[in-house]
Parts: structure tokens; sequence; C-alpha cells
């Protein structure tokens, strides 16, 4: 006879079963990446040199923008083929002023009504286009971001190949200051080696991801401008782009260094507007995904996936561990064995925290042992992200959850950290 505790076990164990299968490329995603074999290329010459209109979005960033500026005209790149263009979106300090010191050129947009990076960048665009001035490619930045001076080269070689949208390698300005900017830094260096370095290589779609990537000017034309306004304009742009047959590729050498968040309440805040902006898009364009899937486009599975299941089955472990704590606390609450009452009610949520914790410590450390030489931190502060790298991503527990319910809007993250491109290249990664 089957108990309601089997039934419960069997039923556990067939969604656990199907979640770990959805996720099962993405571990061959790994070890793709870890033994493919390596072939030495010669020197690649550009067929063209593209013409670039750098856009930068920025809200009340006079402390951060001349920084970005600056790495920007210190490229390895004929300057007169680079232009520098800084919407100041809503902003109520000097950053205009000081863009336009700095050598930008500055459009200033106020729009209460209409919030957010999508609609600063179409009105950069149409901006521009209403004026005459046309470029190329353009390159999206954050405020906050610097770059290395061989990152419009090596995005120019990637387009050569003919890639329509790039992105970029996304390191980190300030990896050690806390377990809050290691584990962002770790994320997204994991992102670029090991989702989408893997994606390029197995002729998939990679992901732009919020900052450093570049599109070329037919692809916003063919739109009338940039139309994704939702919370993750990025990852909506993606999947719009992954629908229509478009492939993104990355541009490994072109490496970007982005500003963390130092503390848990704007970090919980910018993450609570990605997760209600993965809601969103899997609202909008689930739908088209799923029909991109059953044509055959394995992409559209990829994003399917990076979209629901993370989200669903967080939520469902956060439940699971709920209903278990209070059934085992009903079935022995009659037991004089008070050690045995607390094991039951909290075993399900040490045995989830554990696995959760072993799992995204391997991802930690795979990526740590392969990428540590490009990281910005000392060998203890290295060490020590390993280990905090799990509690970083499990607090996505509970804003996944948070997300269904919240009403989120979008809020500008404060930046503060003062690093020039040349503090960056002269630090000694040990």
């Amino acid at each position: 006879m089957i108990t309601t505790e089997n039934l419960f076990l069997i039923c556990d164990s067939i969604i656990t079963g199907f979640f770990s299968l959805c996720y099962l490329y993405q571990i061959f995603f790994i070890f793709y990446e870890l033994f493919k074999r390596k072939r030495k290329s010669a020197p690649i010459k550009p067929s063209k040199h593209h013409t670039f209109g750098v856009i930068i979005c920025a809200r009340n960033e006079q402390s951060v923008i001349g920084g970005l500026i600056d790495s920007i005209k210190r490229q390895n790149y004929p300057t007169d083929l680079i232009d520098i263009f800084v919407v100041a979106d809503n902003c109520t300090d000097l950053t205009a002023k000081y863009a336009e010191a700095s050598g930008a050129t500055v459009f200033e947009r106020q729009n209460k009504n209409y919030v957010g990076k999508g609609y600063a960048l179409d009105f950069a665009f149409k901006t521009l286009w209403s004026q005459g001035i046309k470029h190329d490619v353009y390159l999206i930045f954050d405020a906050d971001n610097l770059v290395d001076s061989e990152f419009v080269k090596e995005m120019n070689l990637k387009l050569c190949e003919g890639y329509k949208v790039l992105t970029s390698y996304r390191n980190s300005k300030n990896y050690g200051t806390n377990w809050i900017t290691s584990g962002y830094s770790l994320s997204f260096i994991r992102e670029a080696t090991y989702l989408n370095k893997a994606r390029e290589d197995l002729k998939l779609s990679c992901a732009i991801s919020g900052t450093g990537f570049c599109v070329r000017r037919e692809i916003l034309e063919a739109t009338g401008g940039w139309k994704h306004y939702l919370l993750t304009e990025d990852i909506e742009f993606t999947v719009d782009s992954v629908i229509k047959g478009e492939k993104f590729g990355i541009s490994e050498k072109s490496v970007l260094f982005d500003e963390q968040p130092v503390n848990f309440k704007s970090s919980w805040n910018q993450r609570m507007r990605w997760a209600k902006g993965f809601y969103q898009i899997l609202g909008k364009y689930g739908g088209k995904l799923i029909k991109g899937m059953f044509r055959g486009s394995f992409s559209c599975y990829d994003f399917f996936m990076t979209l629901f299941p993370a989200s669903a089955y967080t939520v469902y472990n956060v439940i699971k561990a709920i209903a278990e704590c209070v059934y085992g606390f009903i079935s022995f609450s009659g037991n004089l064995n008070t050690f045995k009452l607390v094991f039951n009610c909290l075993w399900p949520v040490v045995s989830c925290f554990c696995i959760m914790y072993l799992l995204f410590f391997l991802m930690g450390l795979v990526t740590m042992l392969t990428e540590h030489k490009v990281i910005r931190a000392t060998k203890a502060q290295k060490i020590r992200s390993v280990f905090t790298y799990p509690l970083f991503m499990m607090t996505y527990c509970p804003i996944a959850v948070v997300a269904i319910f919240k009403k989120v809007e979008w809020k500008p993250i404060p930046h503060s950290v003062k690093a020039t491109i040349d503090d960056l290249e002269k630090t000694k990664v040990k």
C-alpha cells in the first residue's frame, strides 16, 4: 500500500528528475568547454574597420562616467571611427556636464512616465538618426563600466565573421569587496565561459547581458529603434531575436569591467527586477519559444529553460521545504523525543540547502580554477568567493518567490567605485 509519505517521495523524485533533465545540457556545456580540443589559430586581419557609435545610458552617474569615457577614448582602434554618446536619463546631478567635459556628446532626457534603460536606448537611436548620424555598429554600456584597450578592436574582428550582435567577457571592478560583489562577478564570468562561449562553439545563440554588447545598425533600423521595454530589456531583446532566428556571438577577448552592488539591499532590488523581468518575458514570449522548440530550435529551448524552470524549481523547493517542515511537526508533535521532532522538521530544509550548496560550489570552483588569472582579486579573496558563491546564488530563492507577487519598478543602482582602466591594468592578479 502506498502511503501519503511514499506518494510524496515519488512525486518529488519525478519533479526533481524532470528539472534535472531540463538542465543536463548545461552540464554538457561545462564539460564541452573544459575538454574541447583547442586549436591554434593564425592572427586574423579585419576585412573592414567598422564605425562604432557608443551609447551610454546614465542616471546620476557623475562619479563614474568620466572613467568609462576615458577607457573608450584609449582604445587600440582608429579614434575617428568611434563616437561617444551619453544619454543623461532623468538626471538630477552633474552627469551631463561631466560627460561633456570628458569628450562625449550628451543627450538629456526627462521623462518620468517612461522610465528604464529600454526607453533611454530608443531615445538615443531616434535622436541620432533624426540628426542624420549613423554608424555601422552600436556599442551599449552602463556608466559604471570600464573597458579593456582591445575591446573595440576585438569586437571589430568578430563582426568581420558575420555576426550582427555580440556580447563580451564581463569581468569586475570590485570582485574582492565582499561576498555579494564576488557572487555577481563569478556568475558573469561563468556565464561568459560556460554558457555563452559554449553556445557559440556549438553554433547556438549567445545571450547579451545588460551591458558590453554591440548591435549592427540594420538590426535596429528593421524595427525602427529599440523596441524592448520590459524590466530586463537585454534578455527580452535576446529572446525576441532568437525566436526570429538570429544567432548572437561572443567576443571573449573584449573584456568589460563592471561594478557590482556592495550591499544586500541594492542587490535585492536589482535581482528582484531581473526575476520579475524573466516572468514578464515568459508571459510575453513563452508561447513563441515553445513553438520554436517544436520547430527544432535548440536556442529556443535553451532560453525557455533559462526563463522558466530555474524560477519554477526554486519556488517548488521553497514550498516543498516548508510543507515537509509542517508535515514533520504534525507527524511527530505527539512524540516525546524532542530531538526526533526537531530533526524531522529541519532535515528537509537542511538537505535542500546542502544539495543546492554543493551544486553551486562545484560551479563556482570550476569557474575559478579555469578563470582565476583574469580575476582582479587576491588569492584569499578568490578562495573565499568559491565558498560564498553558493550562498549568494541561494538568495535568489526568496527573490524568485517574492517577485511573483510584488510590483517591481526600475530603480537605479548607486555606483561609487572611481577606479580607472589604469588601476585595473596595474592591479597584480595573485
